[in-house]
């Protein structure tokens, strides 16, 4: 089988590792990815990292950065030249780029997939509606993030086969098991994500400052976006400069050696009526590095923790307090959890699984 798979995600150098285990299953792959995308974090720039078995081939980018409006003018020739059997479209299916692969991809004769995080039942103007009942129609079949976007699309009238299947999974060997935590190093409390309110960053801030033992903890904040200044004063006026590092964003390639590093990993997303957590990715690398996580009650992220971490009702600063306090004085906690969420990520979130469940999508179409 030959497929070719358009995906910005894949600049991303660990997500790579998804491709490899895909074209290790028999599919002849070509995997279109654009030199960089752009986004509140800046300027993400192709990784070359798990190339091996398939073609990684960057193209030029229409509109970078614009979610919606983005597309690849040359697509139709990689296309042409490829002759996919399935072109597999690693975008929602309301923009403008999975619109423009499906026609190339008709044109071809070849079959479609496309992939979808959307939780969030939402009505767009035209020519958006026009263009996502257009995919919704024509395509031969979606892979969705997470239930709720199934939900969605059966409720826009979606009645082609849907998938359940995370968009990425975790190489247990490139993000090996390190539970490991020396007493003697400050309790490090860790945050990697958008520095936008949405993703409660600014909660887990006010957290700390509450902590009774806040002086023997380290907090780490990893990432950028609009609210970092804003951010960096709350640090100041709560009197935790010192204990407080922000961190730029690091190529996916170091974060398994980060994680490692942070006592509790906290994902504290608070709901917006057009946004919810779609999965929570940086919980799972975190549960493969041994590294016990907290994560609120926001969209996704209780069922990516299952019972292998904390959960805590979203916005409530007190009980976000209470769990992290509990961790810094019971490292029986902190190792249990460590276990558990190295044994969740092996039962249902490494890459090779989502690879398989990816690969047998590929072959019902057929």
């Amino acid at each position: 089988m030959r497929v070719l798979l358009l995906s910005k995600a894949c600049v991303v150098g660990t997500y790579q590792r998804k491709l490899e285990e895909i074209a290790a299953r028999g599919v002849e792959l070509l995997a279109i990815v654009p030199d960089s995308w752009r986004d509140e974090r800046g300027e993400l720039r192709l990784e070359r990292t798990h190339t091996e078995g398939y073609e990684l081939r960057s193209v030029p980018i229409r509109w970078n950065g614009n979610f919606h409006l983005h597309y690849y003018p040359t697509l139709a020739h990689h296309i042409r030249t490829f002759q996919p059997d399935l072109v597999h479209i690693d975008e929602e299916p309301y923009n403008f780029a999975t619109w423009h692969a499906l026609q190339a991809a008709k044109r071809a004769n070849a079959k479609t997939i496309f992939f979808s995080w959307q939780n969030l039942y939402r009505r767009y103007p035209p020519p958006v509606s026009w263009m996502e009942a257009h995919v919704l129609q024509h395509t031969d079949a979606g892979i969705c993030g997470n239930q709720a976007s199934l939900a969605v699309w059966r409720k826009k009238g979606c009645s082609k086969p849907l998938f359940v299947i995370p968009q990425f999974g975790v190489d247990p060997q490139i993000f090996p098991f390190q539970p490991s935590h020396p007493t003697d190093r400050p309790f490090t409390i860790g945050y990697l994500g958008r520095f936008v309110p949405e993703k409660g960053a600014d909660l887990l801030v006010q957290a700390v400052a509450n902590l009774p033992n806040r002086a023997q903890v380290r907090l780490e904040l990893v990432g950028s976006g609009p609210q970092q200044a804003q951010l960096q004063q709350w640090v100041a006026e709560l009197g935790l400069a010192e204990q407080t590092r922000f961190v730029a964003w690091m190529p996916s390639t170091q974060l398994p050696s980060y994680l490692p590093s942070l006592s509790v990993l906290v994902l504290p997303s608070i709901s917006r009526p057009n946004w919810i957590e779609q999965f929570g990715r940086v919980l799972v690398e975190a549960m493969a590095c041994g590294v016990p996580v907290v994560g609120s009650t926001c969209g996704e992220i209780p069922n990516v923790i299952g019972s292998a971490g904390l959960v805590f009702p979203e916005g409530d600063v007190p009980a976000l307090t209470g769990l992290l306090s509990q961790l810094q004085e019971s490292p029986a906690l902190r190792e249990s959890l460590a276990q558990a969420g190295r044994e969740r990520m092996l039962a249902h979130f490494t890459q090779a699984q989502i690879a398989q469940k990816t690969v047998e999508v590929y072959r019902s179409v057929f």
